[in-house]
């Protein structure tokens, strides 16, 4: 030791080594003894509670010289605070076990996001994005410690919590924990939406091949200098505490396992991967010994998991090394491996181990993943489709959907595939007679589905089929495709007629019957009757099932047709294509109802107008409920067709009312009220109400308001839908009798909330009323219910097309009158851009008739909150201005905090507020 080194020793050492317990951070900034602090044996206060103190310091907000309190300095003393903070937890070797412990989450949020930040992590990055095999070893490790606790708080969150029992009530207290308590809540919920990501960057991690280095007291002293001091000593690989890749990794799997188990609750497929990092994690154990710095697990519990997993995903292999059919197929998707996951679907055709459900989710993931644009993938579903299917058929379930669909359009590949799927299935030397069967009738199923005789050869000729089907039954087959083959070559449709399908061979009448309810294939539901009416012609078969049911206005006319096969055909396509329809299963609907059209446009005109007129109603619905919904506008063709209809006059067509409905409902819903007000034949208004009273409840509405409006201030204009397609000017004015507009009004108001009392534009016209006849409490009555109606009692944001600013501005004013300032000044902030003239005007009224002080948890604008603490202490209002301070210290609306963060504080106190306005008001 250097004499200048002894001398500063000699001179620290006869210095306290306790400081005083108030002051003793700022010790420990000022003097730098931090590290001979930490290195004694039971060092009061502990590191832990250095960090929190170190944070909350760094973190207080300031008071300028106008006593406004502004965020946290960036400075140089709050700088060393957060270096401090950082170097504590490197002396504890970044041990998350001991962090977690004894940290609230909101700390150790800031203490790694510290850390990311002085690791040179891009502020805004997605980690998942970063490649961490070309990061620096530190900066690696700082994201994955990041993610690893991401994970760990969300599992540890899942887990239920033993409450503490209660001391003597202290408000400071309680408020202190119900802030942190919702700061963790808001914390926990962004971690949650960022989960898939942080098991991205942890699965990447287990590919590393290299040691990575974690941040030691020695790299953030280095980093804290000029960095022209540093070298790029921090970026090399000899910076820091080296931490072997075994040891990462033994920790990655260990949370990953966590992770995984957790989501098995509702996923019980993710139990394999869980399971496979589970004992992944004991073989690094094993290899890394008991002698790790790094690796701390609990033996105790993994053995727990481990055993777990074992009873929810059993292994036939004692030693757990080989990888189950659940594994091999999560790591081929992983991988993108898709053939060996056809692979391991063929063979559990023999050996039914997976389970449908699991198997089902894999083609889902799987058509998702196409319907993002990965075209390359659409072979991949069909024989993936095609092997689920053969499962299916061999336990005696009915073809997919999805099969169907995919087999629309079927090719010499597919069938191929097909045949070799249905081969390797069955085992015929061992396969009992009704499994066979069941392959037997799909194989001649899928003939009869074809249009292409050469595909049908190609199915017919199989070894497969001519083991299964005995001769008779494969020559009446073939002999029945050879004739429709004329008709087929003949047709000029590039697609099947529905003329041109064959009746498949007869069987009990009972069986074909239990076929027909269940089917919605068109073509299907034809042969069977086809089959039924060979059989007997005693029997009326649109009446099997008491379901079927057609409007009275049509079944009349169904019913006289002379074609017994025909009447019930037409009857029944009609029957199940309502049903469907009813149900939101548009696609079959549509498939019904286009069928029936194609059956009827050859003998009936009246039925084919019906069909026309049933087609055009599916659109409606298929539009309002797709693409609709999200604003977006029918096609132009849509729209031409609904008028069509409106204006359609055609004797002896039977029309039902609800189509007629929908109709104006649609017009009405994408606002062509033109053509409502003017363009609708006088002969609709007078024959449909369904015409006439949506104009006496919305357009005769928005005229009166427009007459009331033109008289009125625009101060106190009322607003209502479609008041744009009204002149803005009126001739003649003095002819309106303005106070028979008023009462109009009223009367009209009133009537249609006794319709509808929820309609939020009527209620605002109310509110509006009242807001221009002085009646402010009554106003902001109705403004309140027109956003808690829309709202789920403000349980949801209010939309904004409901919540205007002139609404919000209204509502301002109404309690600007009633002199409830505070609320005006928290209305404020509610516009797109805060009013703070208004806000700060209000807040200097000191006759307030609302409990101003109580008021103040629900702002969230710090401006707003430094001017009441300037105003209270320019006032001597001491108690007042504490618990401004205390509100503006709130961690959740730290200026640094993420956007998520801020905007969530801001929405829950929105809600806090419109919902205790509402209890005043209502």
């Amino acid at each position: 030791m250097s004499a200048e080194a002894a001398d500063r020793e000699a001179a620290t050492s006869s210095r306290p080594c306790t400081p005083p317990q108030t002051c003793w951070f700022e010790f420990l900034l000022e003097e730098s003894l931090l590290e001979k602090h930490l290195r004694k044996p039971c060092p009061d206060p502990a590191p832990v509670q250095l960090i929190v103190q170190f944070l909350e310091q760094a973190s207080k907000p300031s008071v300028n010289e106008q006593n406004q309190v502004q965020p946290p300095p960036d400075n140089k003393r709050n700088r060393i605070l957060k270096l401090l903070a950082l170097k504590v937890a490197a002396h504890l070797k970044w041990d998350l076990d001991i962090l977690e412990k004894s940290l609230s989450v909101p700390v150790l949020n800031m203490l790694l996001n510290e850390l990311l930040c002085i690791s040179k992590v891009p502020p805004g990055t997605k980690h998942v994005d970063m490649d961490l095999a070309t990061l620096p070893p530190t900066t690696a490790m700082a994201v994955l410690l990041y993610n690893r606790w991401a994970i760990r708080t969300i599992v540890q969150s899942s887990f239920p919590v033993k409450q503490a029992k209660p001391g003597p009530p202290q408000l400071s207290v309680m408020n202190q924990m119900q802030q942190e308590k919702e700061l963790t809540e808001n914390i926990l919920k962004v971690l949650k939406e960022q989960a898939a990501d942080s098991i991205l960057v942890l699965e990447a991690a287990l590919k590393l091949n290299k040691d990575l280095y974690v941040h030691t007291m020695r790299t953030l002293d280095l980093l804290a200098m000029e960095p022209g001091m540093v070298n790029g000593e921090t970026e090399s690989s000899a910076a820091g505490l080296k931490v072997k890749t075994e040891e990462m990794q033994c920790q990655v799997c260990y949370d990953l396992g966590a992770a995984y188990f957790q989501q098995g609750s509702t996923n019980s497929a993710v139990y394999e991967n869980a399971r496979e990092k589970f004992f992944r994690t004991k073989e690094l154990i094993a290899e890394i010994g008991s002698l790790s710095l790094h690796c701390t697990i609990d033996e105790k519990r993994l053995a727990g998991y481990c055993q777990a997993c074992d009873v929810l995903v059993p292994s036939s292999d004692s030693t757990s090394q080989q990888l189950t059919p659940y594994s091999q197929v999560h790591i081929c998707l992983r991988s993108g491996n898709y053939q060996e996951v056809i692979q391991i679907f063929t063979e559990d055709n023999l050996t039914l181990s997976l389970p449908v459900q699991f198997r089902q989710s894999v083609l889902r993931e799987l058509f998702k993943k196409a319907q993002q644009g990965n075209e390359a993938l659409d072979e991949i579903c069909f024989k993936v489709c095609a092997c689920n299917t053969v499962r299916d058929i061999l336990e005696g379930r009915t073809i997919s959907v999805q099969f169907n669909q995919l087999f629309l359009r079927p090719n010499k590949e597919k069938i191929d595939f097909l045949l070799e799927v249905c081969s390797r299935s069955v085992n015929l030397e061992k396969a009992s007679e009704s499994l066979k069967g069941n392959m037997a009738a799909f194989l001649k199923n899928v003939c009869l589905g074809l249009e292409d005789l050469q595909y049908v050869f190609m199915i017919s000729s199989h070894e497969l089929f001519i083991t299964l089907l005995k001769d008779e039954e494969r020559k009446l087959l073939v002999d029945q495709m050879r004739k429709r083959s004329p008709r087929v070559n003949l047709c000029i449709k590039p697609v099947t007629s529905f003329y041109d399908i064959p009746a498949s061979a007869s069987v009990n009448i009972g069986q074909l019957e239990h076929q027909l309810i269940l089917s919605v294939d068109p073509w299907r539901i034809r042969q069977i009757l086809i089959e039924l009416h060979g059989m007997t012609s005693e029997r009326q078969f649109w009446t099997v099932s008491n379901k079927w049911e057609v409007p009275s206005v049509y079944s009349g006319v169904i019913l006289g047709i002379k074609d017994n096969l025909t009447r019930d055909l037409v009857y029944i396509l009609m029957a199940k294509g309502l049903h469907c329809s009813t149900v939101k299963d548009f696609s079959h609907a549509k498939q019904l109802f286009a069928a029936c059209l194609e059956l009827v446009t050859e003998f009936s005109p009246k039925l084919r107008q019906v069909m026309l007129n049933e087609m055009l109603l599916l659109d409606i619905h298929t539009h309002e409920a797709g693409t609709g919904q999200a604003g977006e506008r029918p096609p132009s063709d849509l729209i031409s067709r609904v008028r069509g209809y409106l204006e359609m006059r055609l004797p002896d067509i039977p029309l039902r009312q609800v189509i007629a409905e929908e109709c104006v409902a649609f017009m009405l819903n994408w606002r062509e009220n033109e053509y409502l007000t003017l363009q609708v034949p006088a002969f609709l208004l007078q024959s449909n109400p369904y015409v006439k009273e949506p104009l006496v409840l919305t357009i005769i509405l928005s005229l009166f308001v427009k007459l009331h409006n033109v008289r009125e201030d625009i101060v106190n204009d009322i607003t209502a839908e479609h008041i744009s397609i009204w002149p803005s000017s009126i001739p003649n004015l003095q002819s309106v009798d303005f106070e028979a507009v008023a009462i109009t009004v009223k009367e009209l108001v009133r009537y249609t909330l006794s319709i509808n009392p929820n309609n939020h534009s009527w209620l605002i016209i109310q509110a509006d009323i009242y807001f221009a006849t002085n009646q402010y409490s009554a106003a902001l009555h109705y403004y309140l219910q027109a956003g808690a109606v829309c709202s789920d009692f403000f349980n949801k944001a209010v939309p904004p097309d409901v919540y205007t600013d002139q609404v919000i501005k209204r509502m301002i004013k109404c309690c600007s009158l009633l002199n409830c300032h505070t609320q005006v000044a928290i209305l404020c902030q509610f516009l797109r851009e805060i009013d703070y003239k208004t806000a700060f005007k209000s807040l200097q009224e000191q006759n307030s008739h609302d409990a101003m002080d109580s008021y103040y948890d629900y702002i969230w604008d710090v401006t707003i909150l430094e001017y009441l603490t300037y105003l209270h202490h320019k006032r001597g209002e001491t108690d007042k201005r504490q618990i401004a301070i205390k509100a503006i210290g709130q961690t959740e609306l730290n200026a640094s905090n993420p956007e998520e963060v801020l905007q969530l504080a801001a929405q829950r106190r929105k809600k806090k507020f419109l919902q205790a306005m509402a209890k005043l008001y209502f």
